[in-house]
C-alpha cells in the first residue's frame, strides 16, 4: 500500500514503474552499504591513529614542560616566556585547511605551514648563557605543536566521519526496512489485483459464452416451433394431414448397393 493509504492503479504500467523503483532502491542500498563499510574501515583506522597521536602528544607536552624548566634554569632562573612573547611579531607556524576525500565524503584536514625566516628574532635568545638549552626547548615545543596540529586534524576528521556514518546508516536502514518492503508490498498488491482481474475476466467470458449458447438454443427451438406452426396452418388450409417429420431410415432397411437389378436388354 502506498503512503497516505492510497492504493495505486493495478495495471502493468504501474507494476513496471514500481519494479524500476525497486531495482533503483536495491542498487542504492547496496552502494550505501559499501560506502558505510568503507567509512567504518576508515573510522577504525582514524581511531587507532588518534590513540597513538594522543600518547605522543602527552609525552611531547611533558618533555616540553621539562625542557622549559631546564631553559629557565640555564638562563639564571629568568622567565624567558615574556621575552619570547615580546620578540614574536608574526607566527612562524600556521595551519591551512584542506580536504581529504573518503568514499565521496570530504574530511577536513589541517596542514601545518612553517616559515623558518620568522624565527630569527628568537634565535638570539640566551646567546650569553644557556643558548643550546633554549634551542633544544624550541625544538621540543616545535615537535609538540606538530603533534597537536595532527591530533586536531584527526579529531576533526573523526567527528565528521562519525556524523557521516550515522547518516549513511540511517539511509541504509530506511531503504532496507521501510522503502524496499513498502515497494514490495505494493507490487504484491498490484500482482494480486491483476490476478483477480484475470479471474474475473475469465469468469465473465465463460458466462458470456454460456449465455450465447443458451440464446442460440432458444432461437433454434423457436425457429423449429415457428416452422411447425406454419406447416400446421398450411395443412389445415388445404385440408390435408399434417406432415410428420420422416424418421431417418435404419441401417438394415436401406437398399444394398451390391444387389443386381434385372435388365430386359441384357441377353445373358
Amino acid at each position: 500500500m502506498s503512503s497516505g493509504g492510497q492504493r495505486p492503479a493495478a495495471n502493468r504500467m504501474t507494476l513496471q514503474t514500481f519494479k524500476a523503483k525497486l531495482g533503483g532502491a536495491k542498487k542504492g542500498h547496496a552502494l550505501l552499504k559499501k560506502k558505510r563499510d568503507a567509512l567504518k574501515a576508515k573510522f577504525q583506522g582514524l581511531l587507532r591513529e588518534i590513540v597513538d597521536t594522543k600518547l605522543l602528544v602527552g609525552t611531547g607536552m611533558k618533555e616540553s614542560a621539562l625542557s622549559l624548566a631546564r631553559a629557565q634554569w640555564a638562563t639564571s632562573g629568568e622567565d624567558i616566556s615574556a621575552t619570547v612573547m615580546e620578540r614574536a611579531r608574526k607566527p612562524s607556524i600556521t595551519c591551512k585547511l584542506m580536504q581529504d576525500n573518503v568514499a565521496g565524503v570530504s574530511l577536513p584536514k589541517f596542514k601545518m605551514m612553517h616559515d623558518p625566516t620568522k624565527d630569527t628574532t628568537c634565535q638570539t635568545l640566551g646567546i650569553a648563557h644557556g643558548g643550546a638549552v633554549v634551542n633544544a626547548c624550541r625544538e621540543t615545543y616545535f615537535t609538540a605543536v606538530c603533534q597537536l596540529i595532527k591530533l586536531a586534524s584527526l579529531q576533526t576528521a573523526f567527528h565528521t566521519l562519525d556524523e557521516e556514518i550515522k547518516m549513511t546508516g540511517r539511509r541504509v536502514n530506511a531503504l532496507e526496512y521501510v522503502l524496499i518492503p513498502r515497494i514490495e508490498d505494493i507490487m504484491k498488491y498490484i500482482t494480486s489485483e491483476m490476478d483477480e482481474q484475470d479471474r474475473e475476466e475469465f469468469f465473465r467470458v465463460k458466462k458470456v459464452v454460456e449465455k450465447k449458447k443458451a440464446k442460440l438454443l432458444r432461437d433454434k427451438i423457436e425457429a423449429d416451433k415457428h416452422e411447425m406452426e406454419q406447416a400446421a396452418a398450411q395443412a389445415k388450409f388445404h385440408g390435408t394431414a399434417v406432415p410428420a417429420s420422416k424418421p431417418a431410415p435404419a441401417a438394415f432397411d436401406a437398399p444394398s448397393a451390391l444387389e443386381k437389378q434385372k435388365d430386359d436388354d441384357l441377353v445373358f
